[in-house]
């Protein structure tokens, strides 16, 4: 029976130390291909946002892009294409990047392709979601700010504009 419970504590204490308990220990893989740790950007906000080229509100990369422009200093702004609504990111990771470069000129961090909700659900968005309050993603363009610290600060869907007073009243 003793060693039954040391057996319990020994899986309870690797259970735990694999738990995702900061932002900052995870990471993802950008457009290009690299590895990148979350943990570089503490000490400024992130704005995560679900992105696709073929959506209605895809003309929110303009915004998104003059929000980095103006308050760059402030927030990093990663976009993580998704085709989980509509097919609307059929795209390869260089058609994404050529076809955000071409048409608003983007320079913000891009992830490569992942999914934002469901069984195959980023741990990002896991964390995200979870941190959140658990709501379930709808949409492409929805947008998680966290802060300086790596906690989370709102969750905004797609009809709100990068631009938007809602966001920047926060920077």
């Amino acid at each position: 029976m003793k060693k039954l419970g040391l057996f319990i504590a020994a899986i309870a204490v690797t259970m735990g130390a694999s738990a995702q308990s900061s932002l900052y220990d995870l990471s993802f893989t950008d457009i290009e291909g690299n590895e990148t740790s979350l943990e570089q950007f503490k000490g400024k906000k992130i704005l995560f946002v679900n992105t696709a080229s073929e959506c209605g509100f895809t003309t929110q990369y303009e915004d998104l892009q003059a929000l980095h422009e103006k308050f760059g200093e402030k927030i990093t702004i990663i976009g993580f294409p998704c085709d989980q609504f509509g097919g609307q990111e059929p795209g390869s990771e260089d058609e994404i990047q050529s076809f955000c470069k071409k048409n608003y000129g983007v320079s913000f961090l891009m992830a490569s392709k992942v999914e934002v909700k469901g069984e195959g659900q980023h741990a990002i968005y896991e964390w995200l979601t979870q941190e959140a309050g658990g709501v379930i993603v709808k949409w492409n363009f929805e947008k998680f700010m966290v802060d300086e610290d790596g906690k989370f600060v709102e969750h905004f869907r797609s009809m709100t504009k990068p631009m938007s007073q809602k966001v920047t009243d926060l920077l």
